[in-house]
């Protein structure tokens, strides 16, 4: 759903690079290239970048159900 602030193997801050990454890869560009021009060197940092999935607009459809009490 988001994208995770640190990666889940490393540590290292990926948060940030998310939206510059999601523009340039809509926008056409190569995601390799895009990932090494914002400094995403490690494999497993790049990993949770390009696997994450962007489900909020999904999700925003949806309501919350309340539950009554008795």
């Amino acid at each position: 759903m988001l994208i995770p602030v640190r990666c889940l193997s490393c540590g290292r801050v990926i948060s940030d690079k998310w939206e510059k990454f999601e523009k340039e890869v809509k926008a056409g560009k190569d995601s390799k290239k895009v990932l090494d021009t914002l400094g995403v060197e490690s494999y497993c940092c790049r990993t949770a970048i390009i696997s994450n999935v962007d489900l909020s607009e999904e999700i925003s459809h949806f309501k919350r159900k309340t539950i009554a009490k008795d």
